[in-house]
C-alpha cells in the first residue's frame, strides 16, 4: 500500500515500499503541460523542461547536473505531456540523497541563464526539425489538430517556431512562478525506501514557501476540429496515417472499457488490426491502436505505416475493423485475453520503480488521490461482452472517423469516401 503526506507548505509526497528492487525513483510532477499555454507561450513548457537541467545553486551547469547522477550510475530524465511535466533520477538506494540534492536544486534553484537559453534554442529547434521530418511522429500532431480543433489539446508540445526563438529568462520565470506552486506539485517516491525517511528528505531538500497555481487550464471545446481528413502531401516509401473517433476523458466511467476496446482492436500481435491489415493483407509495417486519455476528453485511433500503393485498402480494412466490434459482440475468450494483456503490461511496468512513481504522481496530481493496482485491475476484471459492444456502438460510427495521413497524394476527398459503411 501506498502511504501519502501532505506538507505545511502543501508540497504532496507519495511513498510506495517495494521489497523485490535495490533501486529508488525520485520523481517530481507537475501541472505545467502544454494545456496551460497560449499561442504567445506555445512550446514554453516543453522549454522549460530543458532549461530545469542547465544548473541551479548547488549544481552550476548541465555538466555538473549530469557527473552528480553519473558518478552513481544513476538515471534522470524528464517529459512533457499536455496536462503535467515530470522530472525524475533513479539510483541505487544508498544514493537517494544524490536523486534529492540534483531534484531540488533543478526545481528551486534554476537560474535559465540567458546565455543557456540562446545555446539551446537550437537544440530545441534541431528536435523540431526532427519531428516535421519523421511522419511516424508527424501524423500524430496532425490526428490531434484535426481532431481538437485550434485549441491546447490540438498543439503540439514542441511549440511554434517564434515562440521557441523569441522566449527569454523572464518568461521561464513567471511561468514557473505561476505552475510550480506547491500546490501544484507532487514528489513520488519508490523503491526501498521508508515513508518517514522520506518525509525527512523531502522536507530537508525542498524547503519551499506555500504557493498556490495562478491558473488551471481552459476546458475543452468541442466542435473546434470540423474537417474530417488532415492530408499532408509529401514524397515518402512509406504513408503513415491515424484513423479514430473522439472517445471519453480518463474520469469517464467507461474509460477501462475503452481501453479493453484498444486493446482488442490493436493492442498486440494478436489483435485484430494486427491480424487483418498487417498479417493478412500486408498492408502495413506498424500498426496498433491506442486510446488518448485526458481529463476532459480522449480519442481512440488506429495508426499505422502502410505501402504507399495500397493505403487506401488499408484505410478500407482499419474501417472494417471498426464496423465489425461496433456491430457483432466480441467473444469472451477475445475480453479475457485482452484484459488479462493489460493488467499483465501492468504487472510487468510496475516492477520498475520508476513506472510505480509515475502512477501514483499522475493520479495524486490529476485525480486528487492515488489508485492502487489492485483498484485498476478490479475495473479491468468489471469489463464485460455487453460493454465493449456498447461503447463502440456509440464511439465507433462513420460520421465520427477522421483521417490524418502523410504520403504522395493530392486529394483528400478519395480518403474521406473511404470513412464509411
Amino acid at each position: 500500500m501506498f502511504k501519502k503526506t501532505t506538507l505545511p507548505n502543501g508540497l504532496r509526497v507519495i511513498t510506495k515500499t517495494l521489497e523485490s528492487t535495490k533501486a529508488v525513483t525520485v520523481l517530481v510532477l507537475t501541472g505545467a503541460g502544454s494545456r496551460y499555454e497560449t499561442r504567445e507561450i506555445s512550446g514554453i513548457s516543453h522549454f522549460l523542461e530543458h532549461m530545469f537541467f542547465k544548473g541551479g545553486d548547488r549544481f552550476k551547469n548541465a555538466k555538473e547536473v549530469s557527473e552528480a547522477v553519473d558518478s552513481v550510475g544513476g538515471e534522470f530524465n524528464a517529459f512533457t505531456g499536455k496536462e503535467y511535466a515530470g522530472y525524475y533520477v533513479k539510483v541505487a538506494s544508498e544514493n537517494a540523497d544524490t536523486a534529492y540534492d540534483v531534484l531540488s536544486d533543478m526545481m528551486l534553484n534554476a537560474q535559465f541563464a540567458q546565455a543557456e537559453i540562446e545555446k539551446e534554442r537550437g537544440v530545441i529547434l534541431e528536435e523540431y526539425n526532427m519531428y516535421q521530418d519523421t511522419p511516424m511522429y508527424q501524423v500524430g500532431w496532425e490526428f490531434e489538430e484535426l481532431m481538437y480543433g485550434d485549441q491546447p489539446l490540438g498543439w503540439d508540445q514542441i511549440g511554434l517556431k517564434d515562440v521557441i526563438n523569441s522566449v527569454n529568462h523572464e518568461d521561464f520565470v513567471k511561468y514557473k512562478k505561476e505552475l510550480y506552486s506547491t500546490d501544484n506539485l507532487v514528489v513520488a517516491v519508490s523503491g526501498n525506501v521508508d515513508h518517514e525517511e522520506v518525509v525527512a528528505k523531502i522536507e530537508k531538500f525542498f524547503p519551499m514557501e506555500k504557493s498556490e497555481r495562478a491558473y488551471d487550464f481552459e476546458k475543452y471545446v468541442e466542435g473546434k476540429g470540423t474537417d474530417k481528413v488532415a492530408l499532408k502531401h509529401k514524397k515518402t516509401e512509406q504513408a503513415h496515417l491515424v484513423c479514430g473517433v473522439e472517445a471519453y476523458s480518463e474520469t469517464h466511467e467507461d474509460h477501462w472499457i475503452l481501453k479493453i476496446l484498444a486493446v482488442i482492436l490493436g493492442g498486440n500481435m494478436s489483435s485484430r488490426m494486427f491480424l487483418n491489415v498487417r498479417e493478412a493483407h500486408g498492408l502495413a509495417y506498424y500498426i496498433r491502436t491506442n486510446t488518448d486519455d485526458y481529463m476532459d476528453t480522449g480519442a481512440i485511433s488506429t495508426t499505422a505505416g502502410v505501402d504507399t500503393a495500397r493505403a487506401h485498402m488499408a484505410v478500407e480494412k482499419i474501417v472494417e475493423q471498426y464496423k465489425l466490434i461496433a456491430t457483432e459482440d466480441v467473444s469472451e475468450a477475445e475480453l479475457k485475453k485482452a484484459q488479462n494483456f493489460v493488467k499483465g503490461k501492468m504487472v510487468l511496468g510496475l516492477e520498475d520503480s520508476e513506472e510505480y512513481a509515475h502512477l501514483l504522481a499522475k493520479y495524486e496530481l490529476l485525480h486528487d488521490g492515488p489508485k492502487t493496482p489492485e483498484e485498476i485491475m478490479a475495473s479491468i476484471d468489471a469489463v464485460t461482452v455487453a460493454d465493449v459492444r456498447r461503447v463502440a456502438e456509440k464511439l465507433l460510427v462513420p460520421e465520427r472517423l477522421k483521417l490524418a495521413i502523410i504520403g504522395p497524394y493530392e486529394d483528400a476527398g478519395e480518403f474521406e469516401k473511404l470513412l464509411k459503411w
